[in-house]
């Protein structure tokens, strides 16, 4: 008979092995914070918190286990598949208050755009591979229209928060290829020059009538409502009011946990997905948000310390522009709750309540995993 003995600390160092000490300490840290807000926003979701980290968890260490080489066959069909699937959604999708972003397969309603926040990145990153040291502007321009057909299918739903997730997942791909500052910079001043105009003739842009060009209704509201909350104090403006009210009176350390006056009493819409932010400022101030930033910051200097250390072009374009997507999630949430920036549907990366973000968030970080565990092994 074999002399088997059974070794717990062996089988677990086994079972964790593909996770990253670093990202899981750091990606916990948040659940932690995020549960114990949770407590307080919405109590009556913990069980299915529970279930969605678990999940979520399971993702990301099959993620952590899979190499990069093996993502970069699977790139080419996933986006070709969600760009099908977007298209599917625009030809016979679900409307639900007044977007269309569902598309029902019959044994589930599925989200593609959900899909493409991965898959935009591993395309693009396995493209620019395939052209290492041969990259020229005309790759730059195949890999824009390759970002803007799911961007313009997804913005048509509409929903534009997602929209701007993928276009800055792609983006993040071209940037750290070496997309020239020769097309970035005059982008950026269009924005610049944009922005400064809408706030600078806000008033006369916002009147009843007025239409902006390329824009929707509803998307010109939310603009002006950021410029003005008071315009629509009941209506669109609600959410900023309210929300700023909560994050003001927080203080420096907050009204102590459970103790929200604005959460509590049923003023903060959504507070548990988009508006999470202001419980968590309102409850433990400046304190407990300048916590949350640091464990962010933490996480997004490890994403980029693996990207530096990746051993093929693939790799570091990938794990740049996913350390980058968290940091895209957490400006856009935290900018929209304060008021400087319109409500676009983007949730708090590992804090706002929602299975699908979560294990989407997970699964970025598990191919986070996997690349610094393969660092050693060049693919061809």
């Amino acid at each position: 008979m074999s002399d088997f003995r059974f070794d717990p600390r062996k089988w677990l160092l086994r079972i964790l092995s593909p996770l990253d000490g670093q990202l899981t300490l750091i990606v916990m840290a948040i659940l932690g914070f995020s549960t114990v807000v949770m407590v307080s926003a919405s109590p009556e979701r913990l069980d299915t918190l529970a279930l969605n980290v678990g999940v979520a968890f399971a993702v990301m260490w099959i993620a952590a286990s899979v190499p990069p080489q093996r993502m970069m066959t699977v790139a080419l069909p996933l986006y070709m598949l969600g760009v099908l699937l977007l298209i599917g959604v625009a030809l016979f999708g679900d409307v639900s208050k007044g977007a269309r972003r569902w598309l029902n397969i019959g044994v589930a309603r599925i989200q593609p755009s959900e899909l493409m926040k991965i898959s935009m990145p591993l395309m693009l990153a396995w493209y620019f591979q395939s052209r290492e040291g041969l990259i020229r502007a005309r790759d730059f321009l195949i890999a824009i229209a390759l970002l803007l057909v799911p961007v313009g299918l997804i913005a048509k739903q509409p929903d534009l928060g997602t929209a701007l997730l993928v276009a800055a997942s792609g983006f993040y791909v071209l940037f750290f290829a070496g997309l020239t500052w020769r097309l970035i910079l005059p982008v950026v001043v269009v924005g610049v020059v944009g922005i400064g105009a809408i706030v600078a003739m806000g008033d006369s842009l916002c009147m009843p009538g007025v239409e902006w060009p390329g824009m929707r209704e509803y998307q010109r509201h939310r603009v002006c409502t950021l410029l003005d909350p008071t315009s629509d104090p009941l209506g669109k403006g609600f959410h900023i009011i309210q929300s700023t009210i909560a994050i003001g009176s927080g203080g420096v350390v907050g009204k102590g946990w459970g103790k929200g006056t604005q959460t509590h009493l049923d003023f903060l819409p959504e507070r548990h997905t988009d508006f999470i932010f202001a419980v968590l400022t309102e409850e433990f101030g400046l304190a407990g948000a300048l916590l949350l930033v640091v464990l962010y910051i933490l996480l997004i200097f490890r994403g980029l310390f693996i990207a530096a250390g990746a051993p093929t072009l693939f790799s570091r374009l990938l794990a740049g522009a996913l350390t980058l997507i968290f940091f895209t999630y957490a400006f856009v949430n935290m900018g929209m709750v304060s008021g400087i920036l319109p409500v676009v549907g983007v949730p708090l990366p590992f804090v706002s309540y929602g299975g699908t973000a979560l294990v989407t968030l997970c699964l970025g970080v598990g191919m986070l995993m996997s690349i610094q565990r393969h660092r050693r092994r060049v693919g061809t």
